[in-house]
């Protein structure tokens, strides 16, 4: 679809969804539209736009040129002379910005409802919470409205949303992306984070932000270092879960939810164990009971400290009391907390060691605007279970969808070390996407040189099988060596290989990538079971070695092994 086309779109469904508290401020749809139809210029002149014919959101606490910075406090307005570099890098790839989204004032919040613009209502039930602090973002990309937004995330805020309106949320490593021209919250600890409805379009996009600006000071340059874990990710990805103790709490039939998204990546070959994440639930307390929230303080204090006749009004009461409570903390209670926090960091890595992930609920409950009402501050503190800890240990994760309870959408996460954001994403197709049993017959077996590729699309090994009497196998003349199997009318033998599991997201990147002279084909295997499986150009078999007598790409290699050894003897 043309960018204008998205565009008008975009607009038809923002009257139709008619959810005025979604929005701080919204571009004019003709400057919109203008915007859009440059996009379209631009692509038809031949530039690469990766983002054309996307529409996008900003969170109200990143700047866009255009609007206002609000962070959801009218008091707080300026207008920026310049995007973010978030916002700057989306739109210099193609996606056109509608306008900026609501928020719990200040970032400052799990909830969605602690804003003088409004709370903002649940895409799928009125009645209940959006989540938030990037509350409007979620809703938005969740309505159908944007196809991406942007948001922010200290405690949760890109998570926690995400859950509760059936979309993906990604949370960078900390400073992947840079916070320049953010409003903070933590400062130390800001991320700034993606929505989307497809995890591959939040994944791309998330990719397209990052890296150092020369703006930022605590934006790292970890792409070498993503690229090597993805790499590294083993066949059968070892996933840790929250032992039964630590999902008591959770709202009625959450944990048979969380226990069926276990059983599904259970089925598609990851490898579950359950862990005591004791270290990592003492460090989420740290982020608002200890002395950390006075960063919080030092971020927006004196602004509050000004205002304070302004709260009940302008500035909300509860955003109010967290932050101007970080005043009283000393210098001495945050370095006695920051020790805390690196020796639950050692319990933590030690915890988890061996795994490649933490899979969790995203969060513990779905309130309604009635019970949040009720117990601001109770009802907030429940929503970040499994959020708060992750930015202050330095955890990169990802929030997707896992089915719905009682009509309403339920989600997990994804946690993992820093620069494991790839890792991380790879196992999530297990979740979402529908697998793929993939036969292999030669280089991408176990322990050959090209089985790597099959571990970096997220497969994972099925077991060792064997085709039906129909094939024959030939010595081909690549480099790495590799076989090409045919099936023939008659002569053909039995040939050894192995089924790997793939998610079809994976498997589709992986045959796109796949270089002539191989092929993927349905291929029958002995059980009967017809599968995807490799075969080669019948070009590439005229005159090459035919090993159909080895029975497999590893029998012939040993034979052409033991042959090489004993011609050296000779020559000894």
């Amino acid at each position: 679809m043309s960018s204008l086309l998205r565009v008008r779109e975009a607009y038809a469904r923002l009257r139709a969804a008619d959810r005025p508290e979604i929005w701080i401020e919204l571009r004019e749809e003709e400057d919109a539209a203008a915007a859009a139809a440059e996009v379209d210029a631009r692509v038809a002149a031949g530039e690469s736009l990766p983002l054309a014919g996307l529409v996008a959101a900003v969170k109200d606490n990143i700047d866009a040129a255009g609007f206002a910075t609000t962070a959801g406090s009218p008091s707080f307005a300026y207008r920026p002379e310049r995007d973010a570099t978030a916002v700057a890098r989306l739109r210099a790839a193609g996606a056109v910005v509608i306008g900026k989204t609501n928020l719990d004032q200040f970032a400052t919040g799990l909830v969605g409802t602690r804003s003088p613009y409004g709370a903002v209502r649940n895409a799928w039930d009125p009645e209940r919470i959006s989540g938030g602090s990037s509350s409007g973002s979620a809703v938005a990309v969740a309505l159908g409205i944007v196809d991406l937004a942007l948001g922010t995330d200290t405690a949760g805020s890109g998570r926690v949303p995400a859950a509760l309106n059936g979309i993906v949320g990604v949370k960078p490593t900390r400073g992947l992306v840079p916070a320049t021209g953010v409003v903070p919250a933590c400062r130390s600890l800001d991320c700034v984070t993606v929505f989307a409805r497809d995890l591959a379009l939040a994944r791309r996009a998330a990719e397209l932000l990052a890296g150092d600006d020369g703006l930022d000071p605590l934006a790292r340059r970890p792409a070498e270092v993503a690229a090597r874990t993805v790499d590294a990710l083993r066949a059968r990805p070892r996933v840790a879960i929250p032992t039964a103790p630590h999902l008591t709490g959770l709202a009625p039939d959450w944990v048979e939810a969380f226990r069926a998204a276990v059983a599904q990546f259970a089925a598609s070959g990851v490898e579950i164990v359950e862990v005591d994440i004791e270290p990592l639930l003492a460090a989420a307390s740290l982020l608002y009971e200890g002395a950390f929230v006075a960063e919080r303080y030092a971020a927006v204090g004196t602004h509050l400290e000004a205002r304070r006749d302004l709260i009940g009004g302008d500035l909300d009461p509860s955003v109010a009391q967290i932050i101007l409570g970080g005043a009283s903390r000393t210098a001495v209670e945050l370095f006695q907390d920051r020790e805390r926090l690196d020796r639950l960091a050692l319990q933590a890595r030690g915890a988890l060691d061996g795994c490649d992930a933490l899979l969790t609920p995203t969060t513990t409950w779905h309130p309604t605007l009635a019970e949040v009402a009720a117990d601001p501050l109770g009802a907030n503190s429940r929503m970040g279970r499994f959020t708060n800890f992750a930015n202050l240990l330095d955890l990169c994760s990802l929030a997707v969808p896992a089915g719905s309870v009682a009509g309403l959408p339920f989600g997990v996460m994804l946690t993992a070390d820093a620069f494991h954001d790839g890792v991380i994403a790879r196992i999530a197709e297990r979740l979402l996407s529908p697998a793929v049993d993939l036969l292999v017959v030669g280089a991408h077996l176990t322990g050959q040189p090209l089985n790597a590729q099959l571990v970096a699309a997220g497969g994972s090994f099925a077991g060792s099988v064997t085709t039906s009497a129909e094939y024959r196998l030939f010595a081909l003349d690549t480099a790495p060596a590799k076989p090409g199997m045919l099936r023939v009318r008659s002569g053909g033998a039995a040939i050894a290989g192995e089924l790997w599991r793939l998610p079809a997201a994976g498997f589709a990147r992986f045959v796109d990538a796949l270089p002539s002279p191989m092929a993927i084909g349905r291929v029958t295997l002995s059980d009967g079971r017809v599968v995807a499986g490799f075969l080669c150009e019948p070009v590439a078999a005229e005159g090459a070695v035919d090993i159909t007598a080895s029975g497999g790409w590893r029998a012939w290699l040993a034979e052409a092994s033991t042959g090489r050894e004993t011609v050296s003897e000779s020559m000894a």
